[in-house]
C-alpha cells in the first residue's frame, strides 16, 4: 500500500503562492469582482470528473446514513447452512464463511468505513494545518520546532507505526466499536498530519508576505486576527485539496489495518474486515473478496477524482 503520508510531500512554497495569488479577486464579463471559490465552484459545475465523483460520493453518504433502505437483512445474522453460498436471488452477493449475507455487509459497513476515512481526513488536516500557519506565519524558532517534530512523525513509516500504536490500544483491552474506531482515526492522523503542515507552511509563508498582510500589520493588528482573518482564507485552499485526496488514502488505509488485523474488529462491520474475513476462501469462494473489494475501489476512485478536480479548479496553473 503506498502511504497515504506522502501522497503530497513534494509540495513547495511556490505552489503555495500560486494559491495565494489565485486567491485574489477577479474581475468578470459583469465587470463584479469574483473570488477564487466562486471561480472554483463555475469550473466545478461544468467538469465531468466532479460531476461523477460527486454522484457516487453521494450516493455512498446516502447508503451509509440511511442503510435501511438498501436492506432490511441483518447483517450480523448467521446461518450456517448458508456458509459461502455464492451469490443468488436470495442473496445477490452470496454469503459469507459464517453465513451472513454479503451484500448486507456491504451495505452497512459504507457506514463505518467512510467513518474512518473523512474522521481522519479531518483531524489530519486540522491538526496539520493549526502548525503549519502557526510555523509559517511566526518562523524563527516556531518554525524550527514544528518542522522538526514534523520530520519525526513523518519519518516513521505508516504501517509500522500503525501496527505499534493500534497493537498498544489492543493490549489496553478496549471494548465496543467507537473506540476502536476512534483509536483508527487517531493512528492515521498521528501519522499523517506532517504532510498537510508542509502545504500550509508553503501557503501561510507565501502569503505573509503580501501587502495586505503587511498592512494589517502596519495598523497594529494582533497576530491572531492576522492569521484567522487574512492569513486562513488565502491558504485553506492547496491544504483542503490534500485532504478530499487523502480521505480515499485514508479509506485504503483502514482497510490495509483491518487486513492485518490490527483496525476495525467485531462489532464494526467495515470492507476492510469484510477483505480480512475472506483472504483465506478466495479460490472456493471469490464473492467474499470481490463485492467489498470493488466497492472499496470505486469509492477511493471517486474521493481521488473529486480531489483531482478540485486541485484543478484551484490551481491557476492547471486552467
Amino acid at each position: 500500500m503506498t502511504d497515504p503520508s506522502t501522497a503530497t510531500a513534494g509540495t513547495s512554497a511556490a505552489e503555495g503562492a500560486a494559491y495565494v495569488t489565485a486567491a485574489e479577486h477577479q474581475e468578470t464579463r459583469s465587470g463584479r469582482p469574483r473570488s477564487l471559490w466562486s471561480d472554483a465552484w463555475h469550473d466545478l459545475r461544468r467538469g465531468p470528473l466532479f460531476i461523477v465523483a460527486t454522484a457516487v460520493i453521494l450516493l455512498l453518504v446516502v447508503v451509509a446514513l440511511f442503510p435501511g433502505w438498501f436492506t432490511s437483512v441483518d447483517p450480523n445474522h448467521q446461518d450456517l447452512d448458508f456458509s459461502r453460498q455464492p451469490p443468488s436471488g436470495a442473496a445477490w452477493f452470496g454469503y459469507d464463511l459464517q453465513g451472513r449475507d454479503v451484500y448486507a455487509r456491504v451495505i452497512y459497513g459504507t457506514r463505518w468505513t467512510l467513518l474512518v476515512g473523512v474522521a481522519a481526513s479531518v483531524l489530519t488536516v486540522l491538526i496539520g494545518a493549526f502548525f503549519g500557519i502557526l510555523a509559517g506565519y511566526f518562523g524563527g524558532w516556531v518554525d524550527g520546532l514544528v518542522s522538526r517534530v514534523g520530520e519525526i512523525f513523518f519519518g516513521l513509516p505508516f504501517v509500522l507505526g500503525a501496527i505499534v500504536i493500534l497493537n498498544l490500544v489492543r493490549n489496553a483491552q478496549i471494548r465496543g466499536a467507537l473506540p476502536i474506531v476512534f483509536a483508527v482515526v487517531a493512528s492515521i492522523a498521528v501519522l499523517s498530519w506532517p504532510v498537510a503542515m508542509r502545504i500550509m507552511r508553503s501557503a501561510a509563508i507565501a502569503a505573509k508576505q503580501q501587502d495586505y498582510v503587511k498592512a494589517a500589520r502596519a495598523l497594529g493588528a494582533r497576530p491572531s486576527r492576522i492569521i484567522f482573518r487574512h492569513l486562513l482564507p488565502n491558504c485553506l485552499a492547496p491544504v483542503l485539496v490534500y485532504g478530499t485526496i487523502a480521505l480515499g488514502a485514508f479509506i485504503g488505509a483502514e482497510a490495509t489495518l483491518s487486513f492485518l488485523g490490527i483496525g476495525l474488529r467485531d462489532p464494526a462491520v467495515s470492507w476492510g474486515v469484510m477483505i480480512s474475513d475472506a483472504r483465506n476462501y478466495v479460490r472456493v469462494a471469490p464473492h467474499m473478496l470481490l463485492f467489498p473489494a470493488g466497492f472499496l475501489t470505486v469509492t477511493v476512485l471517486a474521493f481521488v477524482m473529486l480531489g483531482d478536480a478540485v486541485r484543478e479548479a484551484l490551481d491557476p496553473k492547471l486552467r
